[in-house]
């Protein structure tokens, strides 16, 4: 086909869905939509339905090896091909009482985190790129957080959230890794940090939309073959346009 295919996990709401839904906006890019209950994809592809916005849903649930090569192979079969990888899917345990200290963070706790947000972007990501090589084409982007910065987390103002913060240092580590192995091809790898945005993870009180949280994830997934490989984005209402953040 040739329209460009652009997967994003997790996106039958909050940020996952504003980047869903502007990237559909887009003539060139066909979106699939993915959740791990298939009620929760089937609705929000009706909302969007609702709104003149085509995209396509099958349900994917990244910690699992099951659902990710089923999902792999109707996806080749539909397709023939992926073009975006928005890795979206998180969990954030943050608000748990037990998260404000490492003196009382439950490990079980800390292992569920890292087994989504860096173990199943890991499984996804390996699946998918061999689609990707096969036409020397890809954009992957990572959502990450500024919470997850090595350079700053001793003296930001953030919460400790021990859970959350190493589970996307990790995935941070594995943009790094993924650039490194893909370096010279034109499949570029990027994570970025949305900032506080009013979705379910981050409240009411947030002073952004997840549409303006979306903004950097579509700048990155449509980056021309010269642009940049493995860095670190600001979300780009902070600063007015994209700007790199210490790793």
């Amino acid at each position: 086909m040739t329209q460009k295919v652009a997967v994003i996990t997790g996106s039958h709401k909050g940020l996952g869905y504003a980047i869903a839904r502007k990237l559909a906006q887009q003539e060139n890019i066909r979106v699939v939509l993915t959740s791990r209950q298939q009620q929760d994809g089937l609705s929000a592809q009706q909302r969007l339905c609702s709104e003149n916005i085509q995209v396509d849903f099958h349900p994917l649930d990244i910690t699992s090896d099951a659902s990710v090569v089923q999902f792999t192979t109707w996806l080749q079969k539909t397709y023939g091909k992926v073009d975006i990888l928005v890795n979206n899917a998180g969990i954030n345990p943050t608000m748990q009482p037990e998260e404000s200290s490492l003196l009382t963070v439950e490990i079980e706790t800390m292992l569920t985190t890292f087994t989504t947000n860096v173990l199943g972007v890991a499984r996804i990501t390996k699946a998918l790129i061999p689609l990707m090589k096969a036409q020397n084409y890809g954009r992957i982007v990572n959502v990450s957080t500024e919470m997850a910065s090595l350079t700053c987390m001793d003296r930001d103002y953030y919460p400790l959230a021990p859970s959350y913060r190493l589970s996307k240092v990790g995935l941070n580590g594995l943009t790094v890794l993924w650039a490194k192995e893909l370096q010279g091809t034109n499949i570029l790898v990027n994570a970025y940090s949305p900032g506080w945005m009013q979705t379910d993870m981050g409240g009411s009180n947030a002073p952004f939309t997840a549409d303006e949280g979306a903004e950097t994830a579509v700048y990155l997934a449509t980056l021309p073959e010269s642009g940049p490989q493995g860095q670190f984005f600001a979300e780009m209402r902070k600063f007015g346009g994209a700007l790199t953040l210490s790793w």
